[in-house]
Order: C-alpha cells, then sequence, then structure tokens
C-alpha cells in the first residue's frame, strides 16, 4: 500500500466536499442562473473525483467506498472524524 494521505490532502478533500454541499444549499443561485448553478456543481464534482483518484489505493476502504458510491456526506463526515483523532 501507497503512504497514507496527508492531513493536509484530507483538508482539501474535505473543503471540495464542503463546497459541494454550499453549491447545493445556494438556492438563490439556482434560482436566478440555473445552467451556472448546475456548471457549478459539475465543476467541483469533478475536482472531487480528481482528488479522489489521486488518493485511491491510499485511503481507508470505507472511504473509497463513500467516494466511489457519491455519498459525499457520509466521506466528509468520516474524514472530519479521522482529522480530529
Amino acid at each position: 500500500m501507497k503512504d497514507s494521505p496527508t492531513a493536509a490532502e484530507f483538508e482539501a478533500l474535505a473543503s471540495l466536499l464542503r463546497r459541494r454541499l454550499e453549491v447545493i444549499g445556494d438556492i438563490a443561485w439556482r434560482d436566478a442562473d440555473p445552467a451556472a448553478h448546475l456548471e457549478g456543481l459539475k465543476n467541483v464534482s469533478e475536482q472531487i473525483m480528481t482528488c479522489h483518484e489521486s488518493l485511491r489505493g491510499r485511503i481507508h476502504p470505507r472511504l473509497e467506498h463513500f467516494l466511489s458510491g457519491c455519498s459525499y456526506e457520509k466521506a466528509l463526515l468520516f474524514i472530519e472524524n479521522e482529522l480530529s483523532c
């Protein structure tokens, strides 16, 4: 197995996961410009996938499962729990 991810790598992924939740929750943006809102969601989702790919094989199997299944809120909770230990 490769080296475990650093705290900075986990923080970067957690930041992207939080950003995705912010975009989803931005109802005003969605209502004002649905196409831009969708593009914003697509952009952050692609960044999450890229980050996930860079961590593949180095993360806990449960986190891998959450990310592979797009269970991003569960992934965020897992990371936050890991960082608080």
